[in-house]
Parts: structure tokens; C-alpha cells; sequence
């Protein structure tokens, strides 16, 4: 049987107690160039998100995943989105939201946990992400996690001042 939990840290279901780390970390503008973000989220607003999150992929079509350590301390979100099972395939991203916790492993277990789940019980041919290329270290993670970078969108993201590329990695079942 599959397990979401790893030898440091475990996936699970996002709950209505994560609303204030969802709030801290949605209005980081830190982050804001990476998930896409252009104004703050009202707390309310990810109330009501959080009350539909029970809502199956199937009918999302998305599926967030908190990364908590072994104290149960959430520390980053798997994000599952644009999940197509006619067409087999999911995009991924990931955040591990405290720097002092990065470079650490977490990632690469996490990504190993929703790469097992994907393909085995959601039955998808390909897991992708889009990483900004200046993104060293998102774009070690995917390369170390099997993830191969399949094209550059050209002047993809525009931060405010210039246009910066994004890099399309998959990572294919065989």
C-alpha cells in the first residue's frame, strides 16, 4: 500500500487549521513572482477555499498537499493543479516555506511522496512543472527528482521591471 509519509516528513490533506500558515504564505510577495500571485488574499477568501478543499481531484481538478516534519509542523504545500485524466497528466508545484528548512531533503522526499502518489493511484503518464530560469535551486530539485527540462517559454513571466523565462520540466512513467 502507498504511504504519503517519508522518513522526515509526510503529505496530507490541507485542513481548516492550516487557514493562518495559508494566509502567511499566499501573501508573501516574496513568492508572488513563483506561484503567479498579483494581490493579496483576503483571509475570508481562503476560508471559503479551504471549506471546498475536500472537493475529489476528479472534480477540482487540484489537490493541495501540506508538508509537515515530524512535529506536525506544516512547512511547505505540494500543489497539484490543471490534473487532466483523460490526457493522464498533473502539473506540480512545491514550496518548502521556511528558508532555514530549504536545501535540506525536503523537497526531494516530498516530490518523491506526490510522484508515487501520481503515478500509482491517479494513474497519470506525466507529472509536470513550470521553474523560472533563474531558479537554481527548483531547477536541481526537478533535475535530481528525474524531471527533464522539455522547453523554455521565452519573456514567460514579466516581475515588473523585465520579462524572465520559464523552463517546462516532465517527468514521464514509463
Amino acid at each position: 500500500m502507498l504511504s504519503l509519509q517519508g522518513d522526515r516528513i509526510y503529505l496530507r490533506a490541507i485542513e481548516p487549521s492550516d487557514l493562518d500558515f495559508l494566509y502567511q504564505l499566499e501573501n508573501d510577495t516574496n513568492i508572488w513572482e513563483i506561484s503567479g500571485t498579483t494581490a493579496p488574499y483576503a483571509k475570508h477568501i481562503l476560508e471559503l477555499y479551504l471549506q471546498n478543499a475536500y472537493k475529489d481531484i476528479y472534480e477540482a481538478k487540484q489537490l493541495r498537499l501540506c508538508i509537515c516534519d515530524t512535529e506536525d509542523l506544516v512547512i511547505g504545500l505540494v500543489d497539484l493543479f490543471d490534473f487532466d485524466p483523460a490526457n493522464k497528466k498533473v502539473g506540480l508545484g512545491i514550496i518548502v516555506s521556511e528558508k532555514k528548512k530549504r536545501n535540506k531533503g525536503i523537497g526531494a522526499e516530498a516530490l518523491d511522496l506526490v510522484c508515487a502518489y501520481v503515478f500509482q493511484v491517479l494513474q497519470v503518464h506525466q507529472i509536470y512543472a513550470n521553474v523560472l530560469a533563474d531558479n537554481e535551486a527548483s531547477k536541481h530539485l526537478f533535475k535530481k527528482m528525474g524531471f527533464i527540462a522539455a522547453g523554455v517559454k521565452k519573456d514567460w513571466i514579466f516581475t515588473g521591471s523585465t520579462f524572465k523565462d520559464e523552463i517546462l520540466y516532465q517527468k514521464i512513467n514509463n
